[in-house]
């Protein structure tokens, strides 16, 4: 057992002796103070040490100074200002704080300082908090007769428990009491002690067991008032002890090894200690920095808000956590920046006695974030653009869209240009590769205002067509493809413009120009790139958009030349028709639909829709409705018409045409469909003299009907297979109309789409068709406004037409029988019944034609002969026969009598035929009414260029 033994100091005041009974915790904490004054100081085998300074200020006080023991019930635990006993001796009364009330070092009474030795009282959460002194005494019998609060904290023993009870049998090991035994009489005679000894605490009165510690103990002897030995005991907790030492310790490592800076900041805000690294960073030693404040580390606006903060957490107790502060370094232009965390000190009590400053030099790491969160915000930019920039197939708007992109996020003003011949459908002008050559300003932003910049150049109206000196940066940057840096004026605003080319496809198409205004960073090389990548995916957008609308152009171009120009015009028929695309962009699709004029003011009314959609539909469906205007002309019935449609759609996807299509069919093999055309189709022909229209269908939606005064009904027509599969015959469907009757024919895309099914389109459509009195044209706007015609899933064709059939006094028709008689007679009847329509000017052509007709049928013919006249916009002559022989025009040589027939016809009127009946033929001819624009053909002369 080590004995570090301690001199006795003599007391300044004979009446502060030993009183026996008093162990005030004041006098305890200077005895400990001399002991421990250099925090566990290995034992010395010295007996006498000398008073020491302290390193907190105070003076230490002897073994004697401190057993001056208060009586247990006395005793507090805490000192007050007059602690040691000091109280009444004004000489020795101290301030409370360190330098006394002004601040400065202790003074006498007469005004001189007292030194670094003085005399004051330790407020609560002194040194001696930290390491829980703890004193009792013990009288003459060897019992304990003192029993201090701190030694009732230490031991947990109350002082009521403790009076009387010997400390060697309570406190030590039953094989340790004879040795404290022994040492406890030489206390007795006179001997001090000291030693650090094991304690077990005794069991607690309610059963709890005690526990055991480490103790230094300092036995000092006194006399009591009767002159008897007694002792006076200071304990000290080693294991707090060991504790303080390890807080030192980490204390030292802060201040000496830590690589963060650290301060300690009194509660004047003043630097109390710094450590090694933050001397390192601001220059000198550590102790230089001792008194400083932080407006001598930072900038006055900065250390006026740090200085702030740094109270705001002293009187709040509030910590501060990566709070950033710039700043600058002694010997360095360059600004850094710090993370400060800050926490409020407090002693053993809870006193707050400062605040704890840890640094951290975040300048790198701020560098990084800028880089990332610029990098972060170039892909935002770049997604965004990604999102927004080509969502519209215009060149004009793209760009504007660009500029929506990057105003105001990457600069303050832009502008884009694009060449001329591009926006005119032409191509990159190689002449003028220079960068030349004329450009539109098509889009301009800003940010700041549309005003032109004061000094700056003359701004480009939008629209204006206009082109950059040859040796400019901007005609520099479209002849090299490569972005070039245009210099700011001086005076004006503007103080950075990058010219960017837009190219795409290695085809420069453009420049845009993207300019920051003073105030803003300049541009650097990331934006430099970040610039080029932003016009790079605009000027792939515009040149799809130029692409697009050069096919566009051409699509509306196909489109507009396979629809019947203007509004087609029949006999008998009022028309009106519809067209919608499917997507307002293209405009192209495969529906159709068409009215052609037949013989005998006779009109085929036609709707059809290719299956698919764009321009590949839109090309077969001008080869089926050429195909269709074709075999209408030879006159056909609607089933013999669809029939060789279908044959002809199942030629289309087929180099060989019908023939390869049949030839394959018959071999097994997967279809492709890409080579597959299919349609569907209505093919109806209308008689305006019978008001008779024939129907055959091919797999396509009914045609619906609205009699007047009645409500509008689909029409029973057999729906054959669609065109392109083949195979199977179509129907005919003959309906009488009634005068004043609306036929309405129509495609899918009308009745159809993915929110309306079927059923209900049509139930839709037919409850529209109320009211078939009123204009065709209104009744058109009336169907497309009530049914759902803008969700751009399919075309919409719609065709309606109103019955008028033609007047009975309009109609001539004789029969004749078969006779020589009969060929005068037929002109007989044509001579009258064109003066009866005041026709004169007609009577001689008609009737040479009519007799040679006529004569034709009764030497070729069959059967009886029927003459029919029919005058509406023009004259038609009929004449049917029983023959199936169909009149064949030849062109007679000059010795021939006859065969000049036809051709007298041809070259007398102005259209003739002839066409199959169900019962035999009928040649026709057509004569243009005196009134029109047509001039009329000498008869003649005619005859005479016969021959």
């Amino acid at each position: 057992m080590s004995e570090i033994p301690a001199k006795a100091t003599e007391s300044e005041d004979p009446s502060d002796g030993a009183r026996a009974g008093a162990a005030g915790d004041s006098a305890v904490a200077g005895a400990t103070g001399g002991a421990m004054g250099d925090a566990m100081t290995p034992p010395r085998g010295d007996a006498r040490t000398e008073p020491r300074h302290t390193p907190w200020g105070g003076a230490p006080s002897g073994p004697s100074d401190a057993a001056r023991p208060r009586t247990a019930g006395a005793s507090t635990g805490e000192p007050t200002d007059a602690g040691t006993d000091i109280g009444a001796d004004p000489h020795r009364a101290m301030a409370k704080s360190p330098g006394g009330p002004q601040g400065g070092a202790p003074v006498e009474p007469s005004g001189e300082p007292m030194g670094d030795a003085m005399w004051q009282s330790s407020p609560p959460g002194s040194i001696y908090d930290y390491i829980k002194v703890a004193s009792f005494s013990i009288g003459a019998d060897g019992l304990v007769d003192q029993w201090s609060l701190r030694a009732e904290q230490l031991f947990g023993i109350s002082p009521e428990r403790a009076l009387g009870m010997d400390p060697i049998e309570a406190f030590f090991e039953p094989d340790q009491r004879e040795r404290g035994q022994r040492k406890m009489a030489e206390i007795l005679d006179g001997r001090e002690w000291t030693g650090v000894v094991p304690f077990r605490v005794p069991a607690a009165e309610d059963g709890e067991p005690g526990t055991e510690g480490l103790a230094e103990v300092y036995v000092m002897p006194t006399t009591t008032e009767d002159g008897e030995r007694a002792a006076v005991c200071i304990v000290v907790d080693v294991r707090t002890l060991r504790s303080i030492e390890t807080d030192l310790a980490a204390s030292q490592a802060i201040f000496g090894q830590s690589p963060f800076g650290f301060l300690l900041i009194d509660t004047d805000l003043r630097v109390r200690r710094a450590n090694k690294r933050f001397a390192s960073v601001f220059g000198g030693n550590v102790e230089s920095h001792r008194g400083g404040t932080v407006h001598d580390y930072l900038p006055r606006s900065e250390a006026d808000r740090v200085a702030a903060t740094l109270r705001r957490v002293l009187e709040t107790g509030d910590s501060i956590t990566d709070m950033h502060v710039t700043g600058f370094i002694p010997g360095s232009d360059e600004r850094r920046h710090w993370s400060i965390n800050l926490y409020r000190v407090h002693s053993g009590t809870g006193r707050p006695i400062g605040i704890a400053w840890l640094g951290t030099d975040i300048t790198s790491r701020r560098a990084a974030a800028r880089e990332a969160a610029a990098a972060r915000r170039n892909l935002a930019l770049l997604n965004e653009a990604g999102a927004r920039i080509g969502n519209s197939l215009d060149l004009e708007t793209t760009a504007r869209e660009l500029l929506d992109v990057v105003v105001p996020g990457f600069c303050d003003l832009a502008t884009v240009d694009l060449y001329q011949g591009l926006l005119a459908g032409d191509e990159t002008p190689r002449a003028l590769a220079d960068g030349s050559a004329e450009l539109r300003r098509v889009a301009f932003a800003s940010a700041v205002s549309d005003a032109p910049f004061i000094g700056g150049p003359a701004p480009v109206a939008v629209g204006a067509v206009h082109h950059y000196p040859f040796n400019s940066p901007c005609a520099d940057a479209l002849r090299t493809a490569r972005p070039q840096h245009v210099p700011a004026e001086d005076g004006g605003l503007i103080q950075s413009t990058l010219a960017v080319p837009m190219v795409a496809h290695d085809t420069v198409v453009g420049l845009a120009q993207f300019s920051r205004t003073k105030g803003s960073e300049p541009f650097g090389d990331r934006d430099r790139a970040l610039a080029v990548e932003l016009a790079a995916r605009a000027a792939v957008c515009i040149d799809n958009a130029r692409l697009y609308r050069r096919e566009h152009e051409r699509a509306l171009i196909l489109q507009r030349s396979l629809l019947p120009p203007g509004d087609p015009e029949a006999s008998g028929l009022d028309i009106a028709c519809r067209y919608l695309p499917g997507n307002a962009a293209t405009e192209v699709g495969g529906d159709w639909f068409d009215v052609i004029e037949l013989p005998g003011h006779r009109t085929a009314l036609v709707v059809g829709d290719v299956m698919g959609r764009g321009l590949r539909a839109a090309v077969a469906m001008g080869e089926l409705r050429t195909a269709v205007r074709t075999l209408a002309l030879l006159d056909l019935e609607p089933a013999e018409v669809l029939s060789a449609l279908d044959e002809i759609a199942r030629g289309l996807g087929t180099p060989g045409g019908v023939q390869q299509a049949t030839r394959a069919a018959r071999q097994p093999r997967d279809a492709d469909l890409s080579e597959v055309y299919l349609a569907t189709c209505v093919y109806a022909v209308y008689d305006s003299v019978t008001r008779r229209c024939t129907f055959a269908n091919a797999g396509h939606l009914p045609p619906v009907l609205v009699e007047p005064g009645e409500s509008a009904l689909m029409l029973d027509v057999p729906p054959g297979m669609p065109l392109g599969v083949g195979g199977e015959p179509f129907e005919e469907v003959e309906v009488e109309l009634p005068e004043g009757a609306l036929l309405a024919l129509y495609t899918d895309g009308l009745v159809e789409s993915r929110d309306h099914p079927l059923d209900e389109g049509l139930q839709a459509f037919v409850g529209a068709l109320t009211d078939p009195s009123r204009p065709l044209e209104d009744v058109c706007d009336h169907v497309l406004n009530t049914l759902d015609t803008h969700h751009g899933e399919d075309d919409i064709a719609l065709l309606m037409a109103r019955v008028q059939g033609l007047p009975a006094d309009s109609v001539g028709d004789w029969t004749l029988p078969r006779e020589p008689r009969s060929v005068g007679r037929a002109r007989e009847y044509a001579r009258t019944q064109l003066t009866a329509w005041d026709l004169e000017p007609l009577v001689d052509t008609a009737e040479l034609l009519v007799s040679e007709l006529v004569t034709n049928a009764l030497r070729y013919g069959e059967g009886e002969i029927r003459l029919r006249l029919l005058l509406d916009r023009t004259l038609v002559c009929e004449v049917w026969d029983a023959g199936l022989v169909q009149p064949r025009r030849r062109r007679a040589r000059d010795t021939d009598e006859g065969g000049r027939g036809l051709q007298l016809v041809g070259l007398l009127s102005a259209s003739w035929g002839s066409r199959r009946t169900p019962r035999g033929k009928t040649v026709w001819f057509e004569l243009p009414l005196p009134d029109g624009g047509t001039p009329l053909t000498d008869p003649a002369e005619a005859l005479l260029s016969l021959f």
